[in-house]
């Protein structure tokens, strides 16, 4: 059945776009379906958090105004937001490893949570900003590990401290929201009229993620290694999406919230339940397409490590965006494992790939 939404990227030429956290996976596919679409795109983030990074591989530096700041500096960020003035914010800026957050939780939380707040303070002082899209996780919700997906009205309680620094995140964008930004449609609520969402998406894969700790990297080095991969859980249950999934989908709130502030709320944003896998038969996927279009034999062994807690089962329920948006994924997981076996091989092949990123958007947006 085909698709019956739009993401609406046309509205973004010329549109004034400050993205945090810029130079991460995330960030860079987000930068490149801006440019995309027209508009005016500014950065604010520390270096890239991986070598290789996607954002150096791109050459996005050199085609957005990228500037180099910590979200944890005010000062800096306020000044930026005044020199840009821009329209619409996207703040993806995180420290979003578990294992890490457990090794620094002050780090995590000074991030997550104090940067969040130092954005809502910038959106709130820049009288230009019309649209901010706050993205966090699924994990924000207090996880009990039950069958049916979490809903957007779920209490809030994330059990490591990046789950619970990005649960945080959410409390401060919900109280920045009633506090200087009004609830949604009530024209008397305050003077400031900036629409705020929040977007909790599923776990993202796609071409160009080299972070450690992550399961679709860890798959791939080990497979450019010619070993087994090493599954910690191969029993954890998750929603996965193509990166293009979501980095649209909130563009696609921002735009719809900046034009009619009574979409402004909170947003899972993940696939169908037939996308839930377990690790591994994501794994099983990723050798099966390695194995077809490499020519190579690779597979996994499960190997546990006796790291620290992660939840098994977590799952979303999506019917709020599908009912507002009128919403369908458009990638599953099959598709999304095609493209990022499709990008390692051009990126060994040492092909452009800011050009191999601009094919997969272009595929993607015809697929909707």
């Amino acid at each position: 059945m085909e698709n019956m939404f739009d993401f609406g990227l046309d509205f973004y030429r010329d549109k004034k776009v400050l993205i945090t956290g810029h130079t991460g996976f995330k960030g860079t596919w987000m930068c490149a379906l801006l440019l995309q679409a027209g508009a005016k795109v500014t950065g604010y983030a520390l270096d890239a958090p991986t070598e290789p990074s996607v954002f150096a591989l791109s050459g996005m530096a050199g085609r957005i105004r990228s500037v180099t700041g910590d979200i944890r500096d005010l000062v800096h960020l306020k000044r930026v937001f005044m020199e840009e003035q821009p329209e619409i914010v996207i703040h993806m800026a995180a420290q979003p490893i578990v294992r890490e957050s457990y090794k620094n939780p002050v780090y995590t939380y000074e991030v997550n949570v104090m940067g969040t707040v130092n954005v809502l303070e910038c959106v709130r002082l820049c009288r230009s900003v019309r649209s901010f899209v706050n993205v966090t996780t699924d994990k924000v919700y207090l996880n009990k590990e039950w069958a049916w997906g979490y809903r957007e009205n779920e209490e809030l309680n994330g059990y490591d401290p990046y789950s619970n620094s990005k649960s945080c995140s959410e409390l401060v964008t919900s109280c920045y929201k009633n506090s200087f930004f009004g609830a949604a449609g009530k024209e008397d609520a305050n003077p400031v009229r900036t629409a705020v969402s929040t977007a909790r998406a599923g776990n993202v894969i796609g071409g160009g993620d080299f972070a450690a700790d992550r399961i679709i990297p860890d798959c791939i080095r080990a497979a450019m290694r010619g070993q087994d991969i090493v599954v910690r859980n191969p029993y954890s249950t998750r929603p996965y999406q193509h990166v293009l999934e979501p980095v649209a989908v909130y563009l696609m709130i921002a735009k719809r919230q900046y034009e009619d502030i009574r979409y402004a709320g909170n947003y899972n944003v993940g696939p169908d339940d037939a996308d839930c896998y377990t690790t591994g038969q994501l794994v099983t996927l990723f050798c099966e397409k390695w194995n077809l279009i490499t020519g190579d034999s690779i597979s996994w062994r499960n190997v546990s490590d006796d790291g620290p807690h992660e939840a098994c089962f977590l799952k979303l329920d999506c019917s709020k965006l599908k009912s507002a948006y009128g919403w369908r994924p458009v990638w599953n997981v099959e598709h999304a494992m095609e493209k990022i076996v499709e990008w390692q091989a051009a990126y060994c092949a040492q092909e452009d790939i800011y050009e191999v990123m601009l094919r997969q958007i272009e595929e993607f947006l015809r697929s909707q």
